[in-house]
């Protein structure tokens, strides 16, 4: 079952300290997990970019699971797609759609619903 929590503001600059940094990012890409089943390892997650971050240096990214992304704030470039990203673009991800690298234009925020209980093995 998802951990749940009763109405908090992770965007708050009082919750600045719960977010953590993506190893690798040099202090310019933060996540933030919302909630999580342990079990089934299904996740909500917020990431955050810094203005000007580009993730070139992870690549190209694909899943073995479902996953959909909503922009919350800020505009974020999609390599794959040759596609801008605007504040309330949604996506539904299938297992194994390649997305990114992605580049930051502003403070940009996605929010990240993941499915690994999902999983499709891809190879």
């Amino acid at each position: 079952m998802k951990s749940t929590c009763t109405y908090f503001n992770p965007l708050d600059s009082s919750c600045s300290d719960k977010w953590e940094e993506i190893e690798g990012s040099d202090g310019n890409l933060f996540q933030l997990t919302i909630a999580e089943d342990t079990i089934s390892g299904d996740y909500t997650r917020l990431t955050k970019f810094e203005s000007g971050y580009s993730t070139e240096f992870f690549g190209a990214k694909s899943h073995d699971y479902p996953e959909e992304i909503f922009v919350v704030s800020g505009r974020l470039f999609d390599k794959a797609f040759d596609i801008w990203l605007e504040a309330g673009t949604y996506a539904s991800r299938p297992p194994g759609e390649v997305h990114g690298p992605f580049i930051a234009e502003g403070e940009v925020v996605i929010l990240e619903m993941s499915y690994p209980s999902q999983s499709k093995n891809l190879n």
